[in-house]
């Protein structure tokens, strides 16, 4: 740079690679808040709650307002007279009920009945705070509950009685009881899984509501405003833990605890947080980063909040922190005034500040954070972030959703006037941009610029491109687009292992030799510079052609052995020494041996374009005969060319020329592994020994083939070839493609009765390199059972055809979860080759790989799955795969994976067989169901439910019917009765379990009419016996009663006679009783209960009278 010309600091600092996300404020929600006027200084918003579909904003005049989400559009106003309104908590699993907390201690639940287009309505009042302040709402993640607490420390529940479930749903419940009482005000309060989290100010709490059981997480105690928090582990291989607590520590510390309330460790965040903070992207202002460093901070955390995917959120007035708790780190903060609370849904944060304004920001990625604003047409904004964030955006896994032209777009946008030097900035970014192919080339260390041509041993030449200048990048950009995505995998591990090889003189000089020995020494140096890039690529490839042309010929001259050399002589007739030295005349003759394979290509070609047009007839593609009879014409022809070289010779009659074949064939499977192996080895020790143990046990992984397919003495079957042994040209090659799989498939599904016919295993293993992997695919899916060798030889064929990936290397360093991150970010993937990678990772985790393989859905099927892995192990993966879709989706998910529908009854069968009661426990010796036998826990029981509630014709129902009865399945076969309509059996099992919820549930066997009630009363006299003495001796000897015997929930005559005078009236239940002759006198509490059902029965008739007679007083008023 010359002394005049001024220096140019970057206009925006570049952020540290350690960060990854923003927070974004795209939207303006002042236009919202000025339309409800609560922008004025009369009129506020108090507090706030959000949901997938509302936003609930509460005002110091009493008014909760509900906001559509969709489209920012304002549905309803509820207003109390009661106070301001202070807290507001949207139900999680059925958004029709909001709670609402007001300043005089009144919490009301509303049901909104939009879906029956009523009027919203107040369905459980609580007074039981009256005069203290709320200060936390929180709703049961199951049902309509909502936990309460308030300055005082006390913490009750609210059951929200429902219109959806009748007016005398909430009659025999008590509405509001007390939980417990803690030591000071309570700050934040959360719940999960029966489990109720209270942090106070001076602890915190967890109770089992259920079992009204309290623990103190920790022992030290704090003082001050500090949040906890559960924390859901529903992802990867987490999925079915039990969640974490996080509970606030004083001086920025977190305390991790287990379910059970138990510290398992304590985050510390202070030295993290010296860090500087991240701009908030936002329309108001330009994001300015300060790179400085600062002081340690020691903050207080008011609330915990689960945000996103494992993030944690805390916030001060100041300042928003996210947290990543499961490896310590600080994900981002960000400075952010006035802060007073925080909603938050999924990865969105909704703040309310103390003027009342309202903020909505997202938490995202860098990229995406650009991809969001170039749709915008924010340019200056999207140019900000991409120059502070230029290690996220200029890796090539950002081309995805920033592709190069958008950002040359972006810059064209950008003013030169008022934009300069954003603009220069901009451009430095684009020169440093990846290409979407080398997403991982980000991180690899530098090469030399350089060209060099690399032989391996089994004789493939590839081309090692250098990056160093632009017309390099170019060419490697032309080169790239016609490469399989394998291929730009082999070339990546190819290249790492050159520059290790680069930096060990020893190894460097040790590789010079062997290329010596083997007479392959070559060095080409080319320049692309001076040429354009397909100048420069056609100049490669004639330079290349002649060197391996004349390469190839000496190779195959000094590895061929004596007999080859006498091959002319042998056709001749003759018999010549085998010991003749080399001479020129042997060189000369193959130089006369290549225009053979000129010949023999030709031949193959049409013999392939005749087949092609036969099978082009419909008369003859419709017949398996005709189409057999033109494949067998073809398969000679195929044997001669590209067989192996035994097939080839005994097909040409000439038994003479077998020893050079065979030594060919085993020189070429040999080089090719050692060649294999040799990659692998050059980047760590162990992968060696993993990749010989797995050819070891390649053949044993189909056990016995079929009889085409195995050598009379018993040989192992010979090794899959997938390299083709000459070079064919592509338009032949995609002809060849399509007759090979077309007879792979027809040799699996008919039996060929031709002697000359191979069988599918054989032809498979012998022309792998021919056939189309997806169909072969979907053709093992089909034939794994009947022919298990099929499936095993195609696995072999995959895993060696993937071994050169560089995934392979992190599969065999044994971290599965690293493992599985390299295969998504490989994101283009076939199946096939997927398949082979999740292959590996199976045998080296077994069941806790098998559980993450739902993420590669649908790429990865269950029946995929199926065929690698064992039964109880599939189950598993199953399990996750439909638990991971949401709720309302999962039946419909489960249905459009029953391909056939058989796969119905054997996944039905396996769930009632693995990690299930023992049916001596469910059964009796005769077959009946043992006394509260329901009670037991089905290890998929979620998965079980589901496939018995799909869809199904009459004798699938009763098939699955009697599968559940045979396995003491309770549940489900209770309701395939009811679905059946055997309501008979359904009652007589239900007595037999002597469980009277059966008959209450939702989903339970209830009685419709008097006949039913007669029936059922006559089954429980006659099975009330066989109960008792069944409950007093156990199962197995165990005790079951345990109080039950005496519980309500026994199914008796008289309990049974509650229940009808609570459906039907008291005396008309009495008369059933007396019709069926069961003589019974009721209890002391029975006869009570009977009484004030005839009270209540008595008013309700007279109030409706009484509202009769109004309303025919008001119409008659009306007439008059």
């Amino acid at each position: 740079m010359s002394r005049g010309s001024p220096v140019k600091m970057p206009l925006i600092p570049v952020v540290p690679e350690n960060h990854s996300h923003v927070l974004a404020e795209f939207d303006c929600l002042d236009p919202l808040l000025s339309a409800l006027r609560l922008d004025s200084g009369r009129l506020k918003c108090t507090c706030l709650a959000v949901s997938r579909k509302w936003l609930a904003l509460g005002t110091s005049a009493g008014g909760l307002h509900l906001i559509q989400r969709e489209g920012w559009k304002q549905r309803l106003i509820l207003t109390h007279k009661e106070g301001s309104i202070t807290q507001v908590a949207c139900c999680p699993h059925d958004e029709d009920f909001i709670a609402v907390a007001t300043s005089q201690g009144l919490v009301v639940v509303w049901e909104l009945q939009l879906e029956r287009r009523g009027r919203p309505e107040r369905v459980s009042v609580s007074w039981e705070h009256r005069g203290q302040a709320i200060t936390a709402l929180c709703w049961d993640t199951s049902t309509l509950r909502v936990f309460v607490g308030d300055s005082g420390g006390k913490v009750s529940f609210l059951r929200a009685g429902s219109s959806k479930l009748g007016k005398g749903s909430a009659f025999v419940i008590f509405p509001v009881q007390t939980v417990t009482t803690v030591d000071s005000r309570v700050v934040q309060l959360g719940y999960q899984d029966g489990r109720l989290l209270v942090s106070s100010l001076s602890r915190c709490y967890l109770c089992d509501t259920e079992r009204e059981k309290f623990w103190r997480v920790g022992n030290k105690e704090r003082d001050g405003e500090y949040g906890a928090c559960f924390f859901p582990q529903n992802r990867g291989l987490l999925v079915g833990q039990p969640p974490l607590l996080y509970c606030a520590r004083p001086g920025s510390r977190i305390w991790e605890a287990s379910f059970n309330g138990e510290v398992l460790s304590t985050h510390q965040f202070k030295q993290l947080l010296a860090c500087p903070p991240l701009p908030l992207i936002t329309y108001r202002n330009e994001p300015h980063y300060n790179p400085v460093q600062k002081s340690p901070q020691s903050v207080a955390f008011p609330k915990l909040l689960y945000l996103g995917d494992q993030n944690l959120l805390t916030w001060t007035d100041s300042a928003i922190y996210i947290f990543t708790p499961q490896n310590g780190q600080v994900l981002l903060w960000t400075e952010v005034k006035d802060l007073v609370d925080i909603a938050v849904y999924r990865s969105e944060l909704f703040c309310l500040h103390g003027s009342g304004r309202l903020s909505h920001l997202s938490l995202l990625s860098a990229e995406r954070c650009v991809e969001r604003l170039l749709r915008r047409e924010s340019w200056p904004l999207a140019a900000a972030v991409c120059c502070m964030f230029q290690h996220m955006i200029t890796t090539g896994r950002a081309r995805k959703s920033i592709p190069i032209d958008r950002l040359e777009h972006l810059r064209s946008q950008l003013s030169p006037s008022t934009h300069l030097e954003l603009t220069g900035q901009l451009e430095e970014v684009i020169t440093k941009l990846e290409p979407l192919d080398s997403a991982s080339s980000s991180r690899r260390s530098s090469i030399s610029s350089h060209e060099s041509f690399n032989v391996l041993d089994c004789g493939i030449y590839r081309v090692i491109s250098r990056r160093g200048s632009q017309s390099d990048e170019e060419t490697s950009s032309l080169i790239n687009q016609s490469m399989s995505e394998e291929e730009r995998l082999k070339e990546f591990s190819f290249v790492q292992e050159e520059d290790q090889v680069d930096h060990d003189p020893q190894s460097s000089e040790r590789m010079e030799a062997e290329r010596s020995e083997q007479g392959l020494q070559f060095h080409l140096p080319l320049s692309f510079r001076p040429k354009p890039p397909r100048i420069a690529l056609q100049a490669v490839k004639d330079s290349v052609s002649s060197f391996v042309k004349k390469t190839t010929e000496k190779i195959n001259t000094l590895q061929m052995n004596s007999e080859l050399w006498q091959r002319s002589e042998f056709r001749e007739g003759g018999q010549a020494d085998t010991t003749a030295p080399y001479s020129e005349e042997t060189d000369n003759e193959v130089y006369d041996e290549m225009p053979n394979t000129e010949a023999d290509m030709q031949e193959l070609r049409s013999a392939t374009e005749r087949a092609i047009s036969q099978i082009q007839d419909p008369l003859v593609l419709l017949d398996p005969v005709c189409l057999g009879e033109t494949l067998l014409e073809w398969l000679p022809v195929l044997e001669r060319i590209l067989g192996p070289e035994e097939q080839g010779s005994a097909a040409a009659g000439d038994s003479n020329v077998d020893a050079p074949g065979e030594e060919r064939w085993e020189r070429h499977y040999l080089n090719s592994c050692s060649e294999q192996q040799e990659e692998s080895s050059c980047s760590s020790g162990e992968p060696t020994e993993s990749i010989t143990e797995e050819k070891k046990e390649s053949p044993e992984i189909g056990g016995t083939g079929d009889q085409s397919d195995s050598t009379e003495n018993g040989s192992p079957p010979e090794p899959v070839r997938v390299v083709s042994p000459k070079p064919v040209p592509s338009d032949l090659l995609d002809n060849l493609t399509q007759l090979a799989t077309l007879y792979t498939e027809l040799s699996c599904f008919r039996n060929q009765e031709n002697e000359q016919a191979l069988g599918c295993t054989t032809f498979l293993r012998r022309y792998f390199f021919l056939l189309d992997q997806e169909r072969v695919r979907r053709m093992c899916l089909l034939c794994y059972q009947e022919q298990p060798e099929v499936q095993s030889s195609f696995t072999e064929a995959m895993l060696d055809l993937t071994q050169s990936s560089k995934v392979l290397e992190v599969i065999q360093r044994g971290d599965l979860l690293r493992s599985l991150r390299s295969l998504r970010e490989l994101q283009v993937w076939s199946a096939p080759p997927l398949l082979a990678h999740l292959h590996r990772l199976y045998e080296k985790h077994g069941e806790a790989a098998v559980r993450s393989f739902s993420q590669f859905y649908p790429t990865i099927t269950p029946a995929d799955v199926m065929t690698m892995a064992q039964q109880s192990h599939f189950l598993a993966y199953l399990d996750n795969l439909v638990q991971s879709r949401t709720e309302e989706h999962r039946l419909s998910f489960l249905q459009s994976l029953l391909e056939p529908e058989s796969l119905r009854q054997d996944w039905l069968e396996l769930a009632l067989t693995h990690d299930a009661p023992q049916q001596c426990d469910t059964l009796t010796p005769d077959g009946q169901p043992r006394w509260h036998s329901h009670c037991f826990s089905w290890g998929y029981g979620r998965l079980l439910s589901l496939l018995i509630h799909l869809p199904a014709d009459l004798s699938s129902k009763q098939k699955m019917a009697e599968t559940c009865r045979s396995h003491g399945y309770w549940t489900g076969y209770l309701y395939l009765c009811c679905e059946l309509q055997r309501r008979t059996e359904a009652f007589t099992t239900v007595c037999q379990l002597d469980d009277i919820s059966l008959l209450e549930e939702p989903e339970g066997v209830e009685p419709q009419t008097l006949e039913e009630w007669k029936l059922l009363i006559q089954l429980s006299q006659r099975c009330n016996g066989v109960g008792d003495s069944e409950q007093v001796t156990g199962v197995n000897g165990s005790s079951w009663s345990n109080g039950s015997a005496d519980c309500g929930g026994k199914i008796s005559p008289e309990n049974l006679t509650l229940m009808l005078a609570r459906k039907a009236g008291p005396d008309r239940a009495m008369t059933v009783l007396e019709e069926c002759g069961v003589q019974l006198v009721l209890s002391p509490h029975s006869k009570l209960v009977c009484e004030l059902l005839r009270v209540t029965e008595k008013r309700q008739r007279a109030m409706i009278q009484t509202m009769l007679e109004r309303c025919d007083r008001f119409l008659w008023s009306q007439h008059a």
